[in-house]
């Protein structure tokens, strides 16, 4: 692997209405996807200004982090990614560099997720990002941009579940929450707002030595991947009022066989598989609800509304818990990996570049 060791960071050149003008191209380290057939070979490289996607708005990147679609993107005959060479990472974020849109300043600070980054353009594991306006989110105050990449993905897909969730009706009096692949990002995350929430949350989780760390997000009790016991009935114990699911594949069919009549099945993930085996029976007897819950194509209206309540809405107290590690560039690989293999716990923040980050105090 090419390692860049010296890079300049920023341009010099004169300024029209705010928007800086340069004649010089900025160069940077990014995380580099190139394919060979059917091979897919990762690189740090160094990367031009020029290189980057058409867009309004240019983000110095502060801070990434690794999501399942970016593990997913860097393995032989993916469908996730679109185009090669990529830059992978699905969400950043930074501050304004360049913005020739009048809603961003430069020096703002920003969050990008979803949309085509990261798998048909320039993603987040790089020191710059060029972005369309229309997929930007300003930063509410009470948000660092570290902390707001811990929330990340994850904590945006919590959110939609708990809005979901209680959308359909279900309140904290209804009974307990269930939540599979609670020890992983989208899972602890929801541990923690539902329980900030005021619901009953039960964390299922096959990693034996997280329980602890569940609980103190808010989990009042544990249970492993084995909620319930398989007895072949269609339907099993009316056990939760609803269920935030992160895995899928078997975890989501035995989560809609025991949720209680008239709950909820809020569903995002598919670590478990993207095969679900289950019956009509919970849907026609029970009259359980699925909630396909979607991040990636999120209307901007929405997402910006999303974040601007995140302060209030996610326990900020737990955010530091949450961080499983934080890599550079090049260790990029061999973190992939261990997403893939379910090997982590919580999130994987990414620097992008060795650089102090004028984000690194709260705000005030």
């Amino acid at each position: 692997m090419v390692t860049v060791r010296t890079y300049p960071l920023q341009r010099q050149g004169p300024e029209n209405n705010g928007t800086a003008l340069y004649s010089e191209p900025v160069r940077f380290p990014a995380y580099l996807l190139s394919k060979a057939g059917a091979v897919i070979r990762p690189a740090v490289v160094e990367l031009s200004d020029t290189d980057l996607p058409e867009g309004e708005v240019l983000v110095r990147v502060e801070w990434s982090a690794i999501n399942f679609k970016d593990a997913m993107v860097t393995r032989p005959g993916n469908r996730v990614a679109r185009v090669f060479p990529l830059v992978p990472g699905v969400e950043l974020t930074g501050s304004v560099e360049e913005s020739s849109s009048p809603e961003f300043t430069p020096g703002q600070r920003v969050l990008v997720q979803g949309y085509e980054l990261g798998v048909d353009r320039h993603g987040g594991f790089a020191a710059y990002a060029r972005v369309p306006a229309d997929w930007v989110v300003p930063l509410p105050d009470a948000l660092t941009c570290r902390t707001a990449a811990i929330i990340g993905l994850a904590g945006c897909t919590a959110l939609l579940s708990l809005h979901s969730l209680v959308h359909h009706g279900t309140t904290p009096g209804d009974g307990s929450i269930l939540v599979t692949g609670a020890s992983g990002g989208v899972g602890s995350a929801a541990v923690a707002m539902l329980a900030h929430a005021g619901f009953e949350v039960v964390a299922s989780s096959g990693k034996t030595t997280e329980h602890d760390y569940l609980k103190e997000l808010g989990a009042s009790r544990v249970v492993g991947r084995e909620f319930t016991e398989d007895d072949g009935r269609a339907l099993g114990p009316q056990l939760w009022a609803g269920v935030v699911d992160c895995v899928g594949g078997r975890a989501l069919a035995e989560a809609l066989r025991t949720v209680r009549y008239g709950g909820a099945v809020a569903a995002s993930g598919l670590t478990g598989g993207n095969d679900l085996a289950t019956t009509v029976y919970p849907f026609i007897v029970r009259g359980v609800s699925l909630l396909g819950i979607d991040t990636v194509s999120t209307p901007i209206v929405e997402r910006r509304e999303l974040w601007a309540e995140m302060a209030d809405a996610f326990p900020l107290q737990h955010c530091e818990e949450m961080v499983n590690e934080e890599i550079g560039l090049d260790g990029l690989t061999v973190a992939l990996d261990r997403v893939l293999d379910a090997a982590v716990r919580g999130r994987i923040l990414v620097s992008p570049a060795p650089h102090a980050s004028p984000d690194d105090q709260e705000p005030a």
